[in-house]
């Protein structure tokens, strides 16, 4: 879809347009989020809406349309996956690069991968393909999409007129921050670790006692 097609519909539609246009950037259609998710903001701006009300739009549009992509992964399965690689070439790299996230990563990966080119949208189709938990699904796309649309959304909401030079870093940066994600994974599983021991101790510390 043209951007210039985007800009006009979110111009004409509003906020309808906005959930429905990132809803099918999630859902793994070609839409490019540095671009829309940036104008969002900038028009959420240039309405007077409050940024709290065209992030949770953004947010709960994003969960909408990596749930449809979950949906698609879980039902259609591996015969899909190979049917898509075979008739849209390009979308190889990104399904594969989401496929080694999440089977390096698990179910973390289906957060962080939000903030990573290539798999932040097939990421979805992955956690369905491998019958992810649909709880911890929800739950780590929630957050990692809430967090990507934060910094986008934001930047787009704060610059407003400006917003253009958003779409032209958002690719660039998203690599130099890429360090830090790996940080965040790290200290998230070695959290998750933590927990799953102590949990352990305290119920055989419980069933000494009984």
């Amino acid at each position: 879809m043209n951007t210039t097609v985007i800009f006009e519909i979110i111009s004409s539609y509003g906020l309808i347009a906005v959930f429905l246009i990132i809803a099918l950037e999630y859902a793994c259609f070609p839409l490019p989020s540095e671009i829309v998710l940036p104008f969002s903001g900038a028009y959420a701006a240039s309405q007077g809406i409050p940024f709290i009300v065209i992030l949770l739009i953004s947010a709960f549009a994003g969960l909408f349309g990596s749930l449809i992509c979950y949906l698609v992964g879980r039902i259609g399965g591996n015969a899909l996956l190979e049917a898509a690689k075979k008739k849209f070439g390009k979308l190889t790299a990104g399904i594969e690069a989401s496929q080694a996230w999440f089977y390096r990563y698990g179910g973390i990966s289906v957060m962080v991968g939000r903030m990573l080119p290539l798999c932040r949208t097939y990421i979805s189709f992955i956690a369905g393909l491998s019958k992810q938990n649909p709880f911890k699904f929800i739950t780590y796309s929630f957050l990692g999409i809430t967090f990507w649309n934060f910094v986008l959304v934001g930047l787009g909401f704060k610059l407003a007129t400006h917003w253009e030079i958003i779409s032209l870093y958002a690719k660039r940066y998203t690599y130099v921050l890429l360090p830090f994600v790996l940080l965040l994974i790290f200290i998230v599983v070695c959290k998750i670790k933590r927990d799953k021991n102590s949990g352990r101790k305290t119920a055989e510390i419980k069933s000494k006692r009984i």
